[in-house]
Order: C-alpha cells, then sequence, then structure tokens
C-alpha cells in the first residue's frame, strides 16, 4: 500500500510517496492544483494525507476523502523525523519555515509553539523582483542574484562609521537600500545587483527574526526549512552567515522544504 503526504502551500504543492520505506518527492506550483489532484485521483488503495494552506481547496478537488493534519503539526513532525537522520542529538530549536511568508516555532521536550514569524520570505522575493526588474521566473532571478553586488544598494555599519571603528559588526546592514539616497541617486542598477539585494532584505530580516526568537526561548540553534531556498544558495548563505553573525547556529537539513508533506504522511501511518 503507498501512503501519500501532501502539503498544499500558498506557492507550491509538496508530494512526498512511501512505498516499501522508501520516500520519493515530487513539486508542483499551485496554478496546477487541478493537475496534481487528477493525478493523485488514479493512485488506487493509497492512504492520503493533506495539510497546508490550499489543503481545503485540494481536498474539493479529490475523489478519496484524505486525512486532513493541521500545518503546524504536520511541519513540526516532518523536521523533527528529518532531524533524527542527520542530527538526532538536536532535540530544543527554533524552527523557521520560509515559504510565501515566514513562520517561526519553537520545539522541545515537551513543547511545540509558534512564536512568531514575518510577512517577509519567498513572497517578497518574488514579489519586489517584479516590481524593480520586470523577472518573474523563480529559477532566472535566484541565477541573476548570485552574480550581483550588494555595496552601491545597502547601507552597511561600515559605510556609517567610516574611518572609525563601530561600536557593534561593520558586516551587519545598517539599511537594506539605503545606501541609494546617499550617493548613488542618479545612477542605474543593474538588474543582478537589485535582486542580490532582494535576497539580502529577505534572508537578513528572516535570520534576524528567527535568531531574536531563539534568543527568546533560550536555545542556540535554529532550523531552516522552506521552499525559498529551493536552488537558492545565495539565500541560504545569506541567512546562514547572518544567523552566525547574529550569534546562533544554523541548521539546514536535506528535503526540508517538505517537511509539510513528510509530517502529514506520517500522521496517517504512525499511530
Amino acid at each position: 500500500m503507498k501512503n501519500i503526504g501532501i502539503d498544499a502551500g500558498g506557492t507550491l504543492i509538496k508530494v512526498v510517496c512511501e512505498e516499501n520505506n522508501s520516500f520519493s518527492f515530487s513539486k508542483y506550483p499551485v496554478a496546477q492544483i487541478e493537475n496534481v489532484a487528477s493525478n493523485i485521483n488514479k493512485i488506487a488503495g493509497a492512504q492520503i494525507c493533506l495539510t497546508g494552506g490550499k489543503a481545503s481547496l485540494f481536498e474539493t478537488l479529490m475523489i478519496q476523502e484524505p486525512l486532513h493534519i493541521i500545518e503546524f503539526e504536520a511541519t513540526c513532525r516532518g523536521v523533527q523525523y528529518l532531524l533524527n537522520i542527520d542530527d538526532p542529538k538536536l532535540q530544543e530549536y527554533v524552527f523557521t519555515n520560509v515559504g510565501t511568508g515566514t513562520s517561526i516555532h519553537h520545539v522541545g521536550n515537551s513543547v511545540h509553539e509558534r512564536v512568531g514569524g514575518t510577512g517577509v520570505g519567498g513572497g517578497t522575493l518574488l514579489g519586489l523582483s517584479q516590481l524593480l526588474t520586470g523577472l518573474t521566473d523563480y529559477e532566472a532571478i535566484v541565477k541573476l542574484a548570485a552574480k550581483g553586488i550588494r555595496d552601491r544598494i545597502d547601507l552597511k555599519v561600515s559605510h556609517i562609521y567610516e574611518g572609525a571603528e563601530p561600536p557593534i559588526s561593520g558586516d551587519l546592514t545598517a539599511s537594506n537600500f539605503g545606501r541609494v539616497l546617499q550617493s548613488f541617486s542618479n545612477q542605474e542598477f543593474a538588474k543582478e545587483e537589485l535582486l542580490a539585494s532582494i535576497v539580502g532584505l529577505v534572508g537578513e530580516t528572516v535570520a534576524t527574526t528567527s535568531v531574536l526568537a531563539a534568543k527568546s526561548c533560550g536555545v542556540s540553534s535554529v532550523v531552516y526549512i522552506g521552499s525559498s531556498f529551493i536552488q537558492n544558495e545565495l539565500l541560504k548563505e545569506t541567512v546562514q552567515s547572518y544567523t552566525i553573525l547574529r550569534g546562533a547556529l544554523p541548521v539546514f537539513v536535506e528535503n526540508g522544504e517538505y517537511s509539510g508533506a513528510i509530517g502529514a504522511l506520517l500522521y496517517g501511518v504512525t499511530p
């Protein structure tokens, strides 16, 4: 019998199939929700478990009634499953799910609670990229951003304290897009520069918010998951370096973007 976990999110539909103790992973744009549901309906005898913001809509397209799992619970269970593979000693942490937006949770031996989040996430990356460069293709945005330099656009602490020792790390961003106002207001910027700065804005906001949440919960590790990291090494590097700079330990798990779908599946196959 095949077991299927589905995380129908705001941007992507993530699907995990388990058969003979082996997982297979696939993802689709949410615009293809009808096609995905149609393909799932063709699988006979499967235990289907569903979560995510578009779960109710997805369910209306299904022939077989699925087991509906609360998103936060499914994601938490999926994260811990993946951590048990990569780092089984890590049992208390904050995890940050960077999807269309960003949600932050505290997980411990007897604790699982959402502690905050921010509207800055993958949706911000795509939306600002379209507004500032006209680009809408995710892969093109990520590739160009990786080639960009942020020095002409972002104002660092070291820029403000030029010639003097800053009271905090000079590598911290004092103002995202803030240097445009100082010296370069009459110059045009390449798409690569703009996109790199957008990724910087998203990554630094996510990391700063996550580290503050971790400190308030008394933990030192932040586990990062979410579809925004797919093929996006620049975002990952930004989040990682800024988390360390802010004083916490960043952790990335393989297939982390499938945590919700994995957790939903596990609810269906285990007591």
